[in-house]
């Protein structure tokens, strides 16, 4: 799916990028990685237009919203100091959408992390 402006969504990748505190070579990969993918794209503008996630596309079970929880689990210790996942909103956006490309480029590594890497505070606690 393709926005009707994809200049307007560009625009908004390179703030949300600048909120983010990333620099420009990863603002720049991340926007050409994310436009050759239709079905997390249609996800982003969505993301963009709402400021809610849409959760339609899925790998293998997993959505960016999914994503997005198991990167605050994971990074528990980070959150309990002042960090960025803790104090920037727009770097754990970008992260969940940049980790959901990444997924889709190889499923079982990041499955795997996640499955492995809960943050919880016990093992077998899930």
């Amino acid at each position: 799916m393709r926005t009707q402006n994809m200049e307007e969504l560009f625009q908004w990748t390179k703030a949300l990028c600048a909120y983010a505190g990333v620099d420009d070579n990863f603002a720049a990969s991340f926007w050409e990685r994310i436009i050759r993918r239709d079905a997390i794209l249609k996800e982003y503008q969505y993301f963009y237009e709402h400021e809610n996630f849409l959760c339609e596309y899925k790998i293998e079970g997993v959505s960016v919203i999914d994503i997005m929880i198991w990167q605050i689990d994971h990074f528990k210790a980070e959150l309990d100091r002042d960090s960025v996942m803790r104090t920037n909103k727009d770097y754990m956006v970008l992260m969940a959408f940049d980790t959901f490309l990444k997924m889709e480029e190889n499923p079982t590594e990041l499955l795997t992390k996640m499955k492995e890497q809960t943050g919880t505070d016990y093992p077998g606690k899930f």
